[in-house]
């Protein structure tokens, strides 16, 4: 049986002073996420301050993105290596934010994905359709085509020790969730993509689910049989929420 891992997305919000308030918190409520494992991806400047404060507890941290490249002159940009200065675990690639906002094309998207398994990180990978490619009926295409640019630049055996979040682009963000049995339709397929390459790897492989969850749907998503956890945007930074959707994994 897969693990459940739960992975905070703080965006760009946070600061020195709100932090330590989140984490003191997260860190102190931590027997409520029983066997979940939780994890919490923070903007560049606090992965400092998340290393320090985290270093010896059971809750790992990330970035929630990085550089192609390795290192050069590129201005403004971050490579893997220097996540790992940092002792991260895991960078998150191809967010929606990051394909929408700032035009990351799937092959981007696949070259951060090796720059992240170079460097030694556990890449967090996001795949997901808009609302105009669900009602148009696209959504496997979309996401086939997002996964396949992975698969095809990694290999299967890519994947292995990597991560994958199913975040329907239309519920992020906007109180909208994909129904339980939504989600499970697309994780499934998802799930029988990689299994057509490495059918041992697929049966190991998390897939999270992100898109608006939350303490109330959190429980029903996570009880469906190919959802390993949550992508978590806004819910985790209230720490409340954040641990009751932890402890909703472990059930």
């Amino acid at each position: 049986m897969r693990a459940k891992l739960v992975v905070g997305n703080w965006k760009m919000h946070g600061s020195l002073a709100a932090n330590r308030e989140l984490l003191r918190a997260l860190v102190a409520g931590l027997p409520l996420a029983g066997s979940t494992e939780m994890a919490v991806c923070v903007p560049f400047p606090y992965l400092a301050q998340a290393q320090e404060m985290l270093a010896a507890t059971p809750i790992r941290w990330g970035a929630q993105n990085l550089s192609e490249h390795s290192g050069g002159a590129y201005t403004g940009e971050v490579s893997g290596a220097m996540l790992c200065d940092f002792a991260c675990r895991y960078a998150i690639v191809g967010h929606s934010e990051r394909r929408a906002l700032y035009g990351e094309s799937d092959a981007k998207v696949a070259a951060k994905f090796l720059a992240a398994r170079a460097a030694g990180l556990t890449p967090v990978l996001c795949v997901g359709e808009t609302l105009e490619q669900r009602e148009a009926g696209a959504t496997l295409q979309v996401v086939y085509a997002q996964l396949d640019a992975v698969l095809d630049a990694a290999g299967a055996a890519g994947l292995s020790g990597a991560v994958l979040a199913y975040e329907p682009v239309w519920a992020i963000g906007t109180g909208r969730t994909a129904s339980p049995a939504q989600a499970q339709e697309v994780h499934a397929a998802i799930r029988a993509r990689v299994e057509a390459r490495d059918a041992v790897l697929a049966a190991s492989l998390p897939i999270l689910y992100g898109g608006s969850v939350k303490a109330q749907n959190a429980g029903e998503l996570f009880a469906q049989s190919d959802i390993d956890g949550g992508l978590v945007g806004g819910a985790s930074l209230v720490v409340d929420e954040f641990l009751a959707i932890c402890q909703a994994a472990n059930c």
